[in-house]
């Protein structure tokens, strides 16, 4: 990859990164700190990594620098099951994107990630599980699973909007 490569690869995937990083982090510093990581590596091995697989090595870097980020200070908070008290399905709420993004927050790390990169980065499930060192099989199951749990947590859609 050349400087040339290397500055687009910045100018066209850096917001959608920093955007992935910081939904999973949701503090903007340290969301800053790991895609800046992400493209210094990305610049020490833009010799090796050709510009056609920059984004995929991009994101597969920024996830793993996220994870020991997350592991170092000690802040991931694993929610397997949804309390029913917790349930909002009966009330109505017109602030969709807060609703959303809450219910996002109660997702294990791994799945918020598999939901972030599949709905709303757009990758599809071998992509994604190159980034995530898992096989397509377990995350198209991870995903059905934080799935199922975003759908008990908002019950219909009716009620978010």
């Amino acid at each position: 990859m050349t400087e040339k490569e290397y500055n687009k690869c910045v100018d066209l995937y850096a917001d959608n990164l920093f955007r992935f990083i910081v939904k999973n982090l949701t503090h903007h510093e340290d969301s800053r700190d790991v895609v800046q990581n992400a493209f210094e590596i990305l610049w020490k091995h833009c010799q090796d990594v050709p510009f056609e697989k920059a984004k995929s090595y991009l994101f597969t870097v920024a996830y793993h620098n996220m994870i020991d980020h997350v592991r170092k200070v000690k802040r991931i908070s694993l929610v397997d099951e949804f309390k029913d008290d917790i349930k909002i399905s009966e009330q109505k709420i017109h602030n969709a994107k807060n609703v959303l993004e809450s219910a996002l927050s109660r997702l294990s790390e791994v799945q918020r990630s598999l939901v972030m990169l599949k709905d709303y980065e757009g990758y599809s499930y071998e992509e994604i599980g190159e980034i995530m060192d898992l096989n397509p099989s377990q995350v198209k199951v991870y995903l059905h699973r934080a799935r199922a749990h975003l759908k008990e947590y908002l019950g219909k859609m009716d009620n978010v909007i």
